[in-house]
């Protein structure tokens, strides 16, 4: 018999059945999530499946937040976090408010996904609990509501692509950069409804808030999910950031004889950082490629650069700097507990001092809506996951992607700067634990 994946192991797992590649199954999802865009559309949904009796097969398990338009910037989104709470509170719904944060980064940090679930949310980006060794997906709000109703939902069990990274990654490298590389060599729908699974000794390598970089941005390349193997590092991590008691099963590995649609193989040593160029994050190419383009504006957040380590890289190349001229930096942390490490250890002082725009958590400008928007003729380097015409504001913008060290070079310099050549200097602030250390 073939061995599996890890994917085809946790829908085994989760189906009850003996699930390979191509197999339809039918699935117990162990946690749910929407937000305030998907959110109305997937409640109308519900209720129209369940009519008169309606109730939530599990509502310790259904999470709502409010994020892409956080605060409400009209009246429209106001209406729909309305909608938003009021369900959650008729029935039982975890909920989330303005400024809790980004929806992937509340479902880790509050303890919604471990090891091994199947994670379903009406957002794009909820691959992102790959990172931590579940089964995350993107669904159509009619698939959520029905979950809603029902606590399961039909699969077809992908295909995997393996990445496979040997070796130490060189300095002024990061998760980003590889993610960027490995979307450029794929294409944008190169893994269509299939798993990237990442693995090799530079992936082990990685802190877990890199790992969730991989996952998040496996649906760039068309994924279904993106996974990386579970290890003691996720559990400590869920024990320090969630307050999770978690062991992991042994047996969720990647077996030696599981097939692959593909096997992309690379030297981390040799890798370089990475910059997307307008308008499709395939368009990967060596920084130095791109290097002296002007940038009007620089973003740092999302739920894919949003984090506390993220900003922290951020924070050590401004430190004691000001900004460029005629440059924005506007920064945006993924939740409030992120916010509040900032505020803590003193990095959102050395940011507002060098002239950055520090605002309250949410996804900001990242999908062209909300405050951070770009105008005709902008041109922009975002840590965010996507770049298409329009997705940060005016369809006359321009929008490169890159690592938060990428980006902090940048918003030093106002052009786009390879941040090898940058020296930082660390700034004394409390303890940052082996979970939150920054390459």
């Amino acid at each position: 018999m073939t061995g599996k994946t890890i994917t085809e192991k946790i829908l085994s797992e989760k189906s009850g059945e003996d699930a390979t590649a191509g197999d339809y199954v039918e699935a117990t999802v162990d946690a749910m999530v929407t937000h305030d865009v998907t959110g109305p559309l997937t409640i109308d949904v519900f209720e129209d499946v369940t009519g008169e009796d309606a109730a939530l097969a599990a509502p310790e398990n259904v999470v709502f937040t409010l994020d892409h338009h956080a605060p409400a910037d009209g009246v429209q989104a106001a209406n729909n976090h309305n909608i938003v709470r009021e369900f959650a509170a008729e029935y039982g719904a975890n909920q989330y408010e303005i400024s809790d944060g980004i929806c992937h980064q509340v479902m880790i940090e509050e303890g919604f996904v471990e090891p091994g679930d199947l994670v379903i949310g009406a957002d794009s980006h909820s691959t992102t609990y790959g990172g931590l060794g579940a089964l995350g997906t993107g669904v159509g709000s009619t698939d959520l509501g029905t979950a809603f109703a029902t606590g399961e939902l039909w699969f077809r069990v992908p295909e995997t692509i393996r990445f496979e990274v040997e070796g130490d990654l060189p300095d002024g490298v990061y998760a980003k950069d590889l993610i960027l590389r490995f979307i450029g060599d794929v294409g944008f729908a190169g893994a269509t409804y299939k798993t990237a699974e990442y693995g090799g000794s530079a992936i082990r390598d990685l802190p877990i808030h890199q790992r969730l970089v991989l996952s998040n941005m496996a649906i760039e390349m068309g994924g279904k999910a993106g996974i990386v193997e579970p290890d003691d590092r996720t559990a400590t991590y869920l024990e320090e950031q969630a307050g999770l008691e978690v062991g992991v099963d042994p047996d969720l590995t990647a077996d030696d004889d599981a097939s692959y649609e593909a096997v992309y193989t690379y030297d981390g040593d040799a890798l370089a950082p990475q910059v997307s160029k307008p308008s499709n994050p395939e368009n990967a190419v060596d920084v130095g490629e791109t290097a002296g383009t002007d940038i009007n504006q620089v973003f740092v957040g999302t739920c894919t650069n949003g984090r506390y380590e993220d900003i922290r890289v951020v924070a050590d190349v401004l430190a004691g700097e000001q900004v460029a001229p005629n440059t924005r930096l506007i920064v945006v942390p993924a939740s409030r507990a992120v916010y509040q490490r900032c505020l803590e250890t003193g990095v959102l002082e050395v940011l507002v001092d060098a002239g950055a725009t520090f605002q309250s958590a949410g996804c900001g400008p990242c999908f062209g809506t909300h405050q951070g928007a770009l105008g005709d003729g902008d041109v922009a380097l975002a840590t965010a996951n996507r770049n298409f015409p329009g997705r940060e504001g005016s369809m006359e913008s321009r929008v490169y992607l890159g690592s938060p060290a990428t980006a902090a070079a940048t918003a030093l310099y106002g052009e786009i700067t390879d941040p090898r050549e940058i020296e930082t200097t660390r700034y004394d602030d409390h303890a940052v634990s082996d979970v939150g250390v920054v390459r």
